[in-house]
């Protein structure tokens, strides 16, 4: 290995200015054996850089080469398989990991070890060695640790020893050496000599030393002399420090005792400065005024002064029942009286408020229910305005007892919701009693006079009261309710509109002005809920204070299953609710009748006619979306929401009555069908129907109701088509679905543009239908003979060769043409024309539009017949016996004299 080691620094590493410090024969792990050297080298040149290189022989054998090399400051770690045991097999992860086997267990030791001195001495990195015996990993010695790294070289083809021994020369030994090779021309050539001459120079110089050494004694010797003199004087100097010392001793002791007086002084100061400071604190912030002590005890709440003065007392009272107190406060005497005072105070003017209040909603309500009486004859509700101004100058007193006195404020909030509760329902109640005796009174006959129904006035009265829900009975007078009875006995028409019955109606009998009364007088209970929901609303949210906090403190009020406003027990005040949860449970139980008021309305409404759900739809619609762009949470638009549920469900009934009425439609055997009443009857739901939902928020509810109806109408009409008899069904179909087609035509509605569409279809076809199949009895015989004779030509019969069949031979043809003259063909012409006047109707006009299509259909007949006579009989010169000319003349005649 050494001879290996000297042949690779002299061929490989030499011209490349490296040494070469370690060599392990190795092979890769895992495959077939192919033996190659690991070498960790230096450079020589500054700054040294460290590499591991891989060195294998020449295919031929006679030399070696260099492979691959990698950069020491790049390996990441050394696994050495087993720390334990030998083992050849080790890893070096660079950039990849690389499995090698090497030769013998102390190759890789040696090679591993010289990885390690070299990690330690050169890089900053250090690798880390897995698996590796810890002697192998011995620290370098120190002399070598003091030596720069840039100044250490190893010898080349030194052993692991070399490493560590050898010291590399400064440059000013390098000079010197050069220089005195110059003067010795023979060091090289005979380094015997040279180190003779070496040696000697270097005994003349040891000479000189030990003479130099011998001829400094005398300066020695006065050198110790003067050391011994400045030991003389130090002693002397230390001498004085001590007398200096001893003086100073009882002049600190007295300092010290001045120091303390003046410490305790001070000290005594601080205490009192302290002291005088509490003082300060508890009179400024725990003493009320007694002007503030008067108003809380006497002070008038039925004025605007006294209420500003309790307003101001109240707010001093809860800063100094509030102030922060420092440990210790509690247990002074005179702040324990200031609290039991405060307390007292505050206590006595709690009451004294919470009375007060009590008496003020008992005294509002009694002035307002007296004004209750000039609301009832009219559609309006009383206005709390004058109330809510007179209890907001409370609300921050209501502010100051809720902070404080919470059972007393839960107590107020709950008698004013009671006593509102009770208002408001009279006065809901008697506002609705005016708006079902308005709205009763709508409805009239097509003629415009009251109609009168067989129904005795105790059953309308049984009728009216079942409408009102939980209002119960009328309140009004026993005259105002005969007068109920009267109108409305007097007024109603039918309980429910139909399509079947718009389509009976001229525009004077639908009465609009009757439907359109029902939709102001419904508007206009809208509209005075409205403002008075929302103002009731925003006054309990400022009188009681339930905008600010987030959540309610213990004792919150809370609604159970009824309704009810009660105060939560202690154990669930963990999980307290909102506040505005808290006004909207208020509000609930205030205004509880609305919702049940505005169902009777509407169910009323509904049964004086099904179609105000139409109008009921676009004005809730309206308000529940005006609400919710106020306030989505607020209760009128939760109440609205949950009401225009049931307004949906009317107006989706209102439809699929409709729907079960045309199915049920029958029509008469002996008469004609015409246009069907539930198609007029669409037309006039659809005009009134877009009228009304112009602009509407929902108007994809009737665009769904129109895709429901006018399928309704389809089926419908083709089901009557079908059971017609004294009516061809092709003329049911055409009249009714030309009229669907203009109804839809005119009214543009998008949603329908594929039934529009689809109706013109049916139309088209159908007329076309009836136009073939009445044209074919004027012709009967000559239509029968061309049917045969391109009956025959289907079956393969040559066209010039149908002439030779016996029964469509020329003299056949002759036979049926002069049945036709020209006479005869004009009388079959009017009597056509009679009996389509006898099938089409006079609504729908369609007469003239069909004969001009049988004229179209005619002389299209003709000019066919034409070109089979010269196709199958060419040369023949058999004609008919009138002209296209007589035709027009014919048709033209025929439509001008009926």
């Amino acid at each position: 290995m050494t001879a290996i080691k000297h042949a690779l620094q002299r061929d490989i590493f030499t011209p490349n200015d490296e040494r070469l410090l370690s060599i392990v024969n190795v092979c890769k792990a895992g495959k077939k054996k192919k033996n190659c050297f690991l070498c960790a080298t230096v450079t020589t040149e500054r700054p040294v850089q460290v590499k591991v290189v891989k060195v294998k022989k020449s295919d031929k054998g006679d030399f070696y080469k260099r492979q691959m090399a990698w950069e020491l400051r790049d390996l990441t770690e050394v696994d050495a398989k087993d720390a334990n045991k030998e083992n050849p097999e080790f890893d070096l992860h660079f950039e990849k990991v690389y499995r090698w086997v090497a030769s013998s267990t102390a190759e890789k030791n040696s090679f591993i070890s010289c990885i390690w001195k070299l990690n330690q001495r050169y890089l900053r990195k250090k690798v880390e060695f897995v698996n590796v015996s810890p002697q192998l990993l011995e620290e370098l010695p120190k002399a070598e640790e003091s030596v720069p790294s840039g100044e250490s070289q190893i010898v080349a083809g030194g052993d692991e020893d070399a490493l560590d021994d050898y010291q590399e020369l400064n440059a000013r030994e390098e000079q010197d050496i050069e220089s005195m090779m110059e003067v010795c021309e023979y060091a090289i050539s005979n380094a015997e000599a040279f180190a003779e001459k070496l040696s000697r120079e270097l005994q003349v110089l040891d000479g000189a030393n030990i003479q130099s050494i011998m001829a400094s004694e005398k300066q020695v010797n006065i050198l110790m002399q003067l050391l011994d003199q400045a030991l003389a004087e130090v002693d002397n100097i230390e001498g004085k420090l001590l007398s200096y010392e001893e003086m100073l001793q009882s002049v600190k002791e007295q300092m010290d005792q001045i120091s303390q007086s003046n410490r305790l002084i001070q000290i005594s100061n601080t205490n009192n400065g302290k002291l005088l400071d509490e003082i300060q604190f508890l009179v400024n912030y725990m003493d009320l005024s007694k002007g503030h002590i008067k108003a809380l005890q006497e002070g008038d709440l039925s004025s605007p002064k006294g209420i500003e003065a309790c307003i101001n007392a109240s707010e001093a009272l809860s800063q100094c029942m509030n102030v922060a107190l420092k440990p210790g406060h509690e247990k002074l005497m005179a702040v324990k009286q200031q609290q039991h005072l405060f307390s007292e105070l505050r206590d006595a003017f709690a009451r004294r408020l919470t009375n007060h209040l009590n008496n003020v909603f008992v005294h509002q309500g009694h002035d307002q229910s007296s004004t209750l009486s000039q609301h009832t004859a009219e559609l309006t509700l009383p206005k709390h305005s004058p109330l809510h101004r007179d209890l907001l100058r409370y609300a921050k007193l209501m502010e100051w007892l809720k902070n404080t006195q919470r059972e007393k404020y839960e107590g107020l909030s709950r008698t004013y919701v009671d006593y509102m509760t009770r208002l408001y329902e009279r006065e809901i109640k008697d506002f609705f009693e005016v708006a079902k005796i308005k709205m009763a009174g709508t409805s009239k006959d097509g003629k415009g006079k009251f109609a009168t129904l067989p129904r005795k006035e105790s059953a309308l009265k049984q009728e009216t009261e079942s409408l009102h829900g939980s209002s119960g009975k009328l309140t009004g007078s026993t005259s105002s309710l005969n007068k109920l009875a009267v109108s409305s006995s007097n007024s109603r028409r039918s309980q429910s509109s139909s399509l079947l019955d718009m389509g009976n109606m001229s525009a004077s009998d639908l009465d609009v002005a009757d439907r359109t009364r029902f939709d102001k007088i419904f508007e206009q209970v809208l509209s005075e809920l409205e403002p008075l929901c929302l103002a009731e609303q925003d006054f309990i949210s400022k009188f009681f204070k339930l905008q600010q906090n987030p959540t309610l403190a213990q004792g919150e009020n809370v609604d159970d299953s009824d309704g009810a406003v009660h105060s939560r027990p202690p154990s669930e005040h963990r999980h307290s609710i909102s506040e505005k949860d808290m006004v909207r449970m208020m509000m609930n139980k205030i205004f509880q009748s609305i919702e049940t008021e505005l169902n009777s309305l509407i169910a009323l409404g509904d049964k004086i006619d099904s179609f105000n759900s139409l109008y009921m739809l676009v004005k809730m619609s309206h308000h529940v979306w005006t609400a919710e762009n106020v306030d989505p949470a607020s209760y009128l638009s939760t109440t609205l929401g949950n009401v225009l549920v049931t307004v949906k469900r009317n107006f989706d009934k209102c439809i699929s009555g409709q729907i079960r009425q045309m199915e049920e439609v029958k029509i008469s055997k002996k008469s004609k069908v015409g246009l069907l009443p539930f198609v007029t009857g669409f037309e006039e739901f659809a005009k009134l129907a877009e009228a009304i939902f112009r602009n509407a928020e929902r108007r994809g509810d009737l665009d769904k109701a129109y895709i429901k109806l006018i399928r309704a109408v389809f089926n419908n009409v083709e089901k009557v088509a079908n059971e017609s008899q004294k009516t061809p069904r092709d003329v049911v179909m055409m009249e009714n679905f030309h009229h669907i087609f203009s109804t839809l035509s005119s009214l543009k509605i998008s949603c329908l543009e594929a039934e529009r569409k689809e109706a013109k279809q049916k139309y088209t076809e159908h007329l076309q239908s009836y136009v073939i199949n009445s044209l074919g009895q004027p012709l009967e015989k000559l239509n029968h003979f061309f049917e045969g004779v391109e009956a025959r030509v289907a079956q393969g019969v040559r066209e010039e060769e149908v002439s030779y069949q016996l029964a469509f031979n020329k003299q056949e043809l002759r036979k049926v043409i002069k049945e036709y003259p020209g006479k005869e063909v004009k009388k079959g012409l009017d009597n056509l024309y009679k009996k389509v006047d006898k099938h089409l109707c006079e609504e729908e006009n369609l007469l003239q539009v069909v004969w001009h299509s049988m004229q179209d259909e005619f002389i299209r007949q003709y000019k066919h017949f034409e070109g089979l006579i010269n196709r199958c009989y060419p040369g023949s010169g058999i004609t008919m016996e009138f002209t296209i000319q007589d035709m027009l003349e014919y048709f033209s005649s025929i439509a001008q004299s009926h």
